[in-house]
């Protein structure tokens, strides 16, 4: 029954650890989609001189946020291969625990 359990949990956090991973890339392009949106709106706004919309201030901050999006993303998939990582462990220690009782059930019995 334990190990029916922890195929489950295997199962289980498999699927998070999908998720997590698809969840962060829908995240980043959705902060990309909004900093383009951001910069193509900066662009088409009349300025009243040039000194006050500095190219390179545009550019920055999309790098920034991309940077920002991408760390975020290798940090989300680190946590899911973490999180299987760990949900493996457990189902070791729990195999190695039934073989350990089985040992000591059959030494138990002579």
């Amino acid at each position: 029954m334990r190990k029916a359990r922890s195929m489950t949990d295997i199962s289980k956090a498999s699927a998070e650890a999908v998720e997590a991973a698809r969840q962060s890339e829908h995240f980043a392009v959705m902060l990309a989609a909004i900093q383009a949106a951001q910069i193509a709106q900066a662009q088409q706004a009349p300025s009243p001189a040039p000194a006050v919309l500095p190219q390179q201030s545009g550019a920055g901050t999309a790098g920034k946020w991309l940077a920002i999006g991408v760390g975020g993303s290798m940090l989300m998939i680190t946590v899911a291969f973490a999180a299987v990582a760990l949900a493996i462990a457990a189902a070791c220690i729990a195999l190695v625990a039934l073989v350990v009782y089985g040992i000591y059930r059959d030494i138990r019995r002579r």
